[in-house]
């Protein structure tokens, strides 16, 4: 069980903002990104996370799933978001649920930036 792992008490459920705030928590120590408060819903800061170049928007399921359906509405909000936080790259995190590895979701030239990289 991860240290980010949800308190199980019988008969209680976890909300889903309980799953977000926790995968949140685990992107942030491991990638030295700071929480926005309340998820971006204030009217100064947008996203999930932040650096100082990066936005990044968090998506985790509440049970162990085999897949997830990507919406293009967190792609085209994320990208309006991180033009508003004067950012320079955004992505999507995403989990198919508790204690399960982070994916992110990038644009190709993100991952050609990549590339250039390796060279």
């Amino acid at each position: 069980m991860s240290k980010y792992a949800l308190p199980r008490k019988e008969g209680s459920l976890k909300s889903t903002r309980d799953f977000s705030t926790n995968q949140e928590k685990q992107i942030a120590e491991s990638l030295g990104f700071k929480r926005t408060p309340n998820s971006g819903a204030t009217a100064f800061s947008k996203g999930d996370l932040y650096s100082d170049n990066w936005l990044l928007e968090a998506k985790t399921k509440m049970t162990k799933s085999k897949s997830i359906s990507i919406k293009e509405d967190w792609i085209t909000k994320n990208i309006q978001e991180m033009n508003f936080m004067n950012k320079e790259h955004q992505a999507i995190v995403f989990n198919f649920g508790p204690d399960e590895p982070n994916y992110y979701i990038i644009n190709e030239l993100e991952f050609k930036r990549l590339l250039e990289l390796e060279d």
